[in-house]
């Protein structure tokens, strides 16, 4: 999915001196440089690491001017960043079937989905990694999972609504509640989490949201 519209553009840097990185949405040549890059550092991330997330090879591989990529983009953690801000923003809208139990197994099934993916599963991994030791890594890893968080929130405001779930819910808590057991699989005991994980996680936090629990 592209990039939001912008006013077409040449130019190799949109940036002002007061904007960071990622947070302009350029078209023309500046899209496809972006597109390009991004691209090229997911495939880095994913394979070799962060470690590996050097500009100037980025760049290379990229066939992208060097200076363009020192420029508009600075560090590896600004890198990852941008890159995070691309992902929230071409990441599948939240489920609506109608049911919480629904619409949470939709979204655990999805968070499976992308965690089991080859080049996804090791990309999110690597993003995980580097959020450990590089701020603007973990910076943008929390507002990348923020937004996906907001998206998915609907649905328990929707079963609020629909008097599945206590009013005053904690529409997040419980959106959090689903992928929390699906990462922990990944990341803390190294095995790939499966539908009936999802499944699992789905059935239990809507039963814990309609008990009360984070109401």
């Amino acid at each position: 999915m592209p990039a939001r519209p912008h006013q077409d553009t040449t130019a190799d840097d949109p940036r002002t001196a007061e904007t960071a990185p990622g947070t302009v949405r350029p078209g023309g040549r500046t899209a496809r440089v972006r597109e390009a890059v991004l691209q090229v550092a997911g495939d880095t991330l994913a394979t070799e690491g962060f470690a590996a997330l050097d500009l100037a090879e980025v760049a290379r591989r990229a066939e992208v001017g060097k200076t363009t990529v020192y420029r508009r983009w600075g560090t590896p953690g600004a890198l990852a960043a941008d890159l995070l801000v691309e992902m929230a923003e071409t990441s599948l809208p939240r489920a609506d079937t109608g049911t919480l139990d629904g619409d949470l197994q939709a979204n655990a099934r999805l968070v499976v989905k992308t965690l089991t993916d080859p080049r996804q599963g090791a990309l999110f991994r690597a993003l995980i990694a580097a959020s450990l030791c590089n701020d603007q890594a973990a910076d943008a890893l929390h507002r990348f999972y923020a937004v996906r968080i907001g998206e998915w929130a609907a649905c328990v405001t929707d079963a609020v609504a629909r008097g599945e779930v206590p009013a005053g819910t904690d529409a997040d808590a419980v959106v959090a509640a689903v992928s929390a057991p699906l990462y922990y699989a990944m990341v803390n005991v190294g095995r790939p989490p499966v539908q009936a994980d999802a499944d699992r996680a789905a059935g239990a936090a809507a039963a814990a949201a309609r008990a009360g629990v984070w109401a």
